[in-house]
């Protein structure tokens, strides 16, 4: 794919998916209701929450086409065209394609998920405005498509603080448990290591159940997965210590899913250096802001 505008230089949304709600009222609209929220906290996901049709499916569809047959793009922060490393359980997974097309960049601005993250984000069911961290593609070719072994998104996240993360998870088709739906482990957003997240098992998603060799007794009598059956333009919401994953794709049909990760506005970084491959230099204890990191939502637009 050629280099062309970087849409992350576009710090609002540009009306592709929905136009953007001018009065207080109509961003109330798409807050969850506190049943949602209890339900929310009670697990460590909630699912599913509908966002969009079938056109703006296949929008996205279209330039995901061109991310899997091409063999990346400049601002990528990273592209694999199969992390696994095995032809018979192939993995696409890539971050940065919202600099890369406009369809991917107005999908991180979109009310109806940065509306109920800024519900959920911070842990203590208080609201509070939202900025990008980054996003990620995950597609499972049919029969071959390999597995997304079982971690928790912060274990990955460390360089910021604090954990006040969220995780959006989109499907851009069905998602069943033939071809590989996501799964969680209900109640496993409170384990922690003293207050760290579960160490990185594979760093590569291949083997699927590594993180049993570091869990505890308690812990391994509670790891009931639950399959989490989204149809496209459904998203399930994780909790950034929610143990998740998904098994491979053995189907005749491709599982192709968006994923957007947002932080708390006032989330710092935890060292000095790059976040993110080819963004700006930060320095530790500086908070995550400009270019790279939008604030999408602001909990003042709905009071």
């Amino acid at each position: 794919m050629t280099e062309d505008l970087d849409w992350s230089t576009v710090q609002q949304d540009t009306g592709l998916f929905i136009q953007k709600p001018t009065q207080a009222t109509d961003w109330r609209k798409f807050k969850l209701a506190q049943t949602q929220i209890d339900q929310y906290f009670r697990n460590g996901f909630l699912a599913p929450i509908k966002v969009l049709n079938d056109e703006e499916c296949d929008l996205l569809l279209e330039d995901y086409k061109k991310f899997i047959e091409s063999d990346g793009h400049p601002y990528f922060y990273e592209f694999h065209k199969n992390q696994t490393g095995d032809s018979n359980n192939v993995l696409m997974h890539a971050l940065g394609h919202w600099r890369i097309t406009r369809a991917f960049h107005d999908l991180i601005y979109h009310p109806a998920i940065c509306v109920p993250s800024s519900q959920l984000i911070s842990g203590d069911n208080v609201e509070c405005s939202v900025r990008f961290w980054h996003d990620q593609l995950f597609a499972k070719p049919a029969k071959y498509g390999g597995c997304v072994a079982w971690h928790q998104d912060y274990s990955y996240w460390t360089r910021t603080y604090p954990m006040k993360h969220l995780t959006i998870h989109i499907a851009l088709d069905d998602q069943t448990e033939e071809n590989g739906c996501i799964h969680y482990i209900p109640g496993s957003h409170r384990w922690n290591r003293d207050g760290k997240p579960l160490p990185v098992t594979d760093f590569n998603f291949k083997n699927m159940e590594s993180i049993k060799t570091i869990l505890t007794k308690d812990e391994k009598q509670k790891f009931f997965p639950t399959p989490c059956k989204l149809k496209r333009g459904e998203v399930s919401f994780h909790h950034p210590l929610a143990v998740h994953g998904s098994y491979p794709n053995r189907s005749d049909q491709p599982r192709r899913a968006a994923v957007v990760n947002y932080i708390a506005d006032g989330v710092g970084s935890s060292v000095d250096g790059c976040l993110l491959e080819g963004t700006n230099i930060m320095s530790k204890g500086e908070k995550l802001g400009g270019q790279f990191y939008p604030l999408v939502y602001d909990q003042k637009w709905a009071n």
